[in-house]
C-alpha cells in the first residue's frame, strides 16, 4: 500500500511507502498524500501527526519521468503549476493548524519533500536521513517554501551555500546546522517522534494554534506571499532550456551543462 495510516491514543502515523515516498510529488501521489495529511489535520480525534517514509526515502520529491513527458508535450509550466497548487496550500495548513506535525525522517527528503519536512513542527531523523534541494541540478529554482523555511532554521549564510552548492546534508550535518532537531537510532525513530507528538499536542487547541501562528508570522515576508513568488519563478524555470538540459542529464547520468 502506498500510504499507510494508523491512529493510536490521538496520534496519527502517516507512512508514505513505495512510490508515495520515491515519487511523492507526482500527479498521482501528491493528492493522496495531501488528502491523508488533511484528514489528520481535520479529524477531531487526532491531536498530533507523525509523518514518515519508507526505506531509503522520506520523500524524494518530483517524478522526473513526468517532468520529461511534460517537456516532450510542451506543458511543463502547467504541470509545475498544478503540483505547486496542491503543495503550497498544504504547507500553509500544516504551519497554521493547531494539530502538531512531527516529521520522522527515515531517509532522503529532497525537492518538495524537503519543503514538506521543513514545514512540520519538528524533525527527528536517523543517521540515514539526508536533505537535498535538488532544484539546481534540474535547472529549476527552489520551491516548496524551502527558501523561506531553511534560512529560519540554519541562517541565511548556511542556506545560501546549501542551495548554490547543491549540497546534500547527512542527518548529522542537518542536525548540526539546525534543520533537524534530533538524531536517534533507527529503531527508536517512530517511538521518539510519537513521544514528541504526544507531549507537544497535550496543550489546549488555542495555545497550540496561537503559538504556531506567532512563530509563523514573525518574519517580514508572509509565508503565503513567499510561496506565490516561488511558484511564479519555478513555473518560469519550467520554460527554460536549462530545465530541459537538467532532466536530460539526470536520465543520462551525467553532470548537466548549463552553458
Amino acid at each position: 500500500m502506498a500510504i499507510e495510516i494508523e491512529t493510536n491514543d490521538g496520534i496519527r502515523l502517516i507512512r508514505m511507502g513505495g512510490e508515495a515516498s520515491t515519487q511523492s510529488f507526482s500527479e498521482e501521489f501528491l493528492p493522496k498524500i495531501t488528502r491523508a495529511i488533511d484528514d489528520g489535520l481535520s479529524a477531531s480525534d487526532v491531536k498530533g501527526i507523525v509523518l514518515t517514509g519508507e526505506g531509503r526515502f522520506f520523500s524524494a520529491g518530483a517524478d522526473i519521468h513526468a517532468f520529461q513527458k511534460s517537456i516532450d508535450d510542451g506543458n511543463a509550466p502547467e504541470l509545475i503549476r498544478n503540483l505547486t497548487g496542491i503543495l503550497h496550500p498544504l504547507l500553509i495548513r500544516i504551519r497554521t493548524s493547531p494539530t502538531v506535525v512531527i516529521a520522522a525522517l527515515n531517509g532522503v527528503s529532497a525537492g518538495g519533500g524537503l519543503g514538506l519536512a521543513l514545514a512540520c513542527d519538528a524533525r527527528i531523523g536517523t543517521k540515514n536521513a539526508r536533505m537535498a534541494a535538488s532544484y539546481a541540478g534540474m535547472g529549476l529554482s527552489p520551491d516548496g517554501g524551502t527558501t523561506w523555511l531553511l534560512p529560519r532554521f540554519v541562517g541565511e549564510t548556511v542556506a545560501r551555500r546549501f542551495f548554490f552548492e547543491n549540497q546534500i546534508w547527512s542527518g548529522e550535518e542537518a542536525c548540526s546546522h539546525g534543520a533537524i532537531d534530533l538524531i536517534v537510532e533507527e529503531d527508536a525513530l517512530l517511538a521518539t517522534a510519537n513521544e514528541w507528538a504526544t507531549t507537544w499536542s497535550s496543550w489546549g487547541n488555542h495555545t497550540k494554534e496561537a503559538t504556531k501562528h506567532l512563530l509563523h508570522v514573525q518574519s517580514e515576508n508572509e509565508f503565503e506571499t513567499h510561496l506565490n513568488h516561488e511558484r511564479t519563478l519555478i513555473e518560469a524555470a519550467g520554460t527554460t532550456s536549462a530545465f530541459k538540459e537538467g532532466v536530460k542529464a539526470f536520465f543520462e547520468k551525467r553532470k548537466p551543462n548549463f552553458d
